[in-house]
């Protein structure tokens, strides 16, 4: 298994966003948050003085349906405009890739969720 690690300005702000999209709390100490969602599960390291629009942190999240779960996430709210932060987009088909939609964090990470389903 490997986990993706992120930063967060502020780990109650960051578990708490997490939560709206089905994360629970696994592990918390100061210098450390792992939260998971089911067998999937993202790690955090503190980072006060990130500026979230100059954020160069990702992850790639791999699931069988994103349709599913594009609409369980569209359900909360985000934002869909391109300069927001957090922010949702629509599912998107690129040639050559598999299907995926990106999120982005309210510390700027993008997340690429990706279809497994049919992909090569």
């Amino acid at each position: 298994m490997i986990s993706a690690n992120l930063p967060s300005r502020d780990f109650d702000a960051t578990a708490s966003f997490y939560a709206r999209l089905g994360f629970v709390l696994s592990f918390r100490n100061d210098g450390w948050m792992i939260l998971a969602r089911g067998p999937d599960q993202v790690e955090f390291f503190p980072h006060p003085g990130l500026d979230p629009h100059t954020s160069w942190f990702s992850a790639c999240l791999r699931v069988a349906d994103i349709d599913a779960l594009h609409r369980d996430w569209a359900g909360l709210g985000l934002s869909t405009e391109q300069q927001d932060i957090p922010r949702l987009t629509a599912p998107v088909t690129m040639p050559g890739a598999p299907r995926m939609f990106a999120l982005v964090d309210p510390d700027g990470s993008l997340w690429r969720v990706l279809e497994t389903q049919g992909a090569a």
